[in-house]
Parts: C-alpha cells; structure tokens; sequence
C-alpha cells in the first residue's frame, strides 16, 4: 500500500467575528502526488444558529459551494478556480475575516485522499 502524503484545512463558520465562536462546517484536502484538492462540508443549521439567529445559512452555503467550486476548478470558484491546483489550495487556506474561515494547516498519509476526506469530515465536522 502506497502512503501518499495530504495537507488539509477544516473549514469554520464565524457568525461573529468579534466573539470568536465558530463550528466546524468543512474540510478542504490536497495530496499534490495525486493532483487531489477537494472540499467537503455539511452546515448545522440548529448550531449556527444557536451562535447567531440572525445569520443567513444560504449565504453560509453559498460561501462553501464557492470553496467547492475553487477545489474543483470550476465556474463556481470564479477566477480563483483557473489557477494551478497548488495556488488553489493556497487560496482556500489564507486566512480572512470572513463568516467562512480556515483553520490551520494540518498533514498526514493516507493511501486514499478521497476516503481519507470523508474521514475527516466525519471525525470534524459532523
């Protein structure tokens, strides 16, 4: 079994930036060896809420499928989905201070990116 090496970011929604309360919504993996960047994500509509009432859950969804869109290269992402897969992932993974922000750059091995994916978002996010 082949051990290829991945990066990956959890994806957080801040409702309120000045309070710094966020929840887990997503994870975006990069295994370069494979040419593997994808995102994947599941909202809490009752958690998010609980942080803030008031905040549009579309627009939070519509801010992931962005990020889906960057991974994927496709028209989703805007100009920022055209670029090389590496400078994708370094798009996806600057810090901003927006409602969507990444969390810090983490690694490891996996001998399936997708799969390893999935783990991750179960073990983060769900």
């Amino acid at each position: 079994m082949t051990s290829l090496a991945y990066q990956y970011v959890v994806l957080r929604c801040v409702p309120r930036v000045d309070r710094e309360e966020f929840v887990n919504v997503g994870v975006v993996l990069y295994c370069q060896a494979t040419d593997f960047l994808q995102a994947a994500w599941h909202v809490d509509r009752d958690r998010l809420t609980a942080l803030d009432p008031r905040l549009d859950l579309d627009q939070v969804c519509e801010a992931l499928e962005f990020v889906e869109g960057v991974c994927a290269g496709d028209a989703r992402g805007g100009a920022a989905a055209g670029r090389p897969m590496s400078q994708r992932f370094g798009f996806v993974k600057a810090p901003r201070s927006t409602v969507i922000q990444p969390g810090p750059v983490h690694g490891g091995v996996t001998a399936d990116p997708a799969r390893q994916l999935e783990h991750l978002l179960e073990r983060l996010v769900s």
